[in-house]
């Protein structure tokens, strides 16, 4: 298989253009491509293929050139307001300034298209490797390959509707795109996902950090609803609930099971956030925990969502505030003061920081006492409320550059949320409340009934589970809810946001250079 460079073709040259100062895209053999050199023939090329496939995918929220990216999934939502800013992120909170120049779709874009040429090699080498592998074998990685295929697709889809629609490895420049309508990119990721997940590793054979079946059912039923079929979204997940590969965490386990805490926090320490470590919950999970000591890497999580407390006298960094955080955003009011209940296991003080006391042994006539009295910026990205599930600390790097935590890209508690929504969405109001009642069960919250069920409802309590994990852009819009439930919940953080920004702006370098054929532009842009 000829090696491709990425700057040759119109679609995934955006790359190029916005981080053109890295030294990597000026190589002649740029190595973040993991583009396989030869053809691929044996078990040992096609896993090496396989991780640079994951190696892509894995960029999507770990990258550090644009430290404000993941602001572009929170802020300008119900669910986050602007903290200390970076600049990429400002579009999404100020739509007034999205349009097709917009450096974070661009990334965005350019990623999903790396994303499935990658994919799209490894898919088409299966079909014609030697007889001498075996065929499950290339069933099986042919099928992890899909499903990266298909989230690429799924985010696309969500985010730009109409897409072009790539099925076949790109080798050659090609200036030729057209958008395919959205409802054959559906049809295209549920093969996908359908064809996959009968030859995938149900969890308890598979590898760690290995794709699994239930991600692949678990994609399946949120396309399903995306695409307007609940009900077969509602087979596919109660398929993947009843499968027993995957439990709720209920009880305190793992590291720090006998320190205070609770048995939600433990999902999200360090030693705890992998199958191998006792997460019965997680279904997929990009690692990122470093063996090697002083090891690091570029993921900002715990820069987005830890305020920077340590700039008030009397602050010092600690493990047990969650490390050193920048404050790029901050939870929205709505979150703060009205999404839960006290007695929500996911309010506690274990999960949402929100009371500060002076630890800076030096600060002696502070020392001990509650931080209060604050106003301005400080309540801003220096104290205030924050969720947990990104506290890391490392006393040997007290900079803290990047996040080493596990990404929790999905779990069973949202797969419960999903079956609610398909449920729903089909008048059976009984099972949704039964559905969202389990995951409320666990939260010690209080039962919801029949009547209260409505898809706002089911968003309220995707933002309970999921705060801090859920990239809630691609939900809103999913659901068709951006712009009621952003000027409802969250609208003084918010300007400019009109009828164009359910769906973003294609780049324009990839309109300009794809000179062959017409990339329609979405409406506004």
């Amino acid at each position: 298989m000829k090696r491709f460079t990425i700057a040759l073709t119109a679609l995934l040259i955006t790359s190029q253009l916005v981080s053109s100062c890295k030294d990597e895209y000026l190589e002649e053999n740029p190595a973040s491509l993991y583009t396989p050199q030869t053809v691929l023939v044996d078990s040992l090329g096609f896993e090496s293929a396989m991780a640079g496939l994951q190696s892509v995918v894995r960029e999507q929220y770990t990258r550090s050139d644009e430290q404000g990216l993941l602001g572009m999934m929170q802020l300008g939502t119900d669910v986050a307001i602007p903290g200390q800013v970076q600049g990429a992120e400002i579009p999404y909170y100020n739509y007034g300034l999205l349009n097709a120049q917009d450096q974070a779709s661009a990334v965005m874009w350019s990623w999903a298209y790396r994303t499935i040429n990658n994919a799209n090699q490894i898919i088409q080498a299966a079909e014609t490797a030697p007889a001498t592998l075996r065929q499950g074998y290339k069933n099986r990685i042919s099928g992890e390959a899909r499903f990266f295929r298909a989230y690429a697709y799924n985010f696309l889809a969500t985010l730009w509707g109409d897409v072009p629609l790539i099925e076949q490895a790109i080798t050659a420049p090609r200036t030729d795109f057209t958008r395919t309508p959205v409802a054959d990119v559906n049809a295209f990721i549920i093969n996908d996902l359908t064809t996959a997940i009968p030859n995938m590793f149900i969890a308890s054979r598979a590898a760690s950090g290995r794709i699994t079946r239930g991600a692949a059912q678990h994609l399946l039923g949120e396309v399903y609803l995306r695409a307007g079929q609940p009900a077969l979204a509602e087979k596919v997940l109660q398929e993947l609930i009843a499968s027993g590969q995957y439990r709720l965490i209920t009880a305190r386990y793992g590291v720090r099971a006998s320190a205070p805490g609770d048995y939600f926090a433990d999902m999200f320490i360090i030693g705890n956030q992998r199958r191998s470590q006792g997460n019965t919950e997680l279904i997929w999970g990009i690692e990122q925990q470093l063996l090697v000591p002083g090891g690091t890497t570029s993921a900002q999580q715990r820069r987005m969502w830890v305020p920077a407390y340590y700039n008030i006298r009397g602050m010092a960094l600690a493990d047990s505030l969650g490390g050193r955080g920048l404050g790029r955003l901050r939870l929205s009011n709505w979150v703060d003061y009205r999404l839960y209940s006290p007695e929500d296991i996911r309010n506690s003080k274990y999960n949402l920081k929100r009371r500060f006391y002076y630890n800076d042994p030096a600060q002696t006539a502070l020392f001990g006492r509650p931080v209060t009295g604050l106003r301005g910026s400080d309540t801003i990205f220096n104290i205030t409320p924050y969720t947990t599930k990104w506290n890391q600390f490392d006393p040997s790097d007290t900079f803290g550059f990047g996040t080493i935590k596990d990404l929790t890209m999905m779990r069973l508690g949202e797969t419960y949320l999903l079956l609610a929504e398909a449920q729903f969405k089909q008048g059976n109001t009984a099972g949704a409340a039964a559905s969202l009642n389990v995951l409320r069960t666990r939260a010690r919250a209080a039962q919801i009934t029949a009547g209260e069920v409505t898809l706002n409802l089911i968003l309220d309590e995707r933002a309970r589970e999921l705060i801090g994990e859920e990239q809630r852009r691609l939900t809103l819009m999913r659901t068709g809810t951006l712009i009621e439930r952003t000027q409802r919940l969250n609208g003084a953080s918010v300007t400019g946001l009109t009828a164009k920004n359910v769906l973003l702006p294609i780049p324009q370098t990839s309109i300009d250079l794809n000179s062959d054929a017409q990339l329609v532009q979405n409406p506004g842009y």
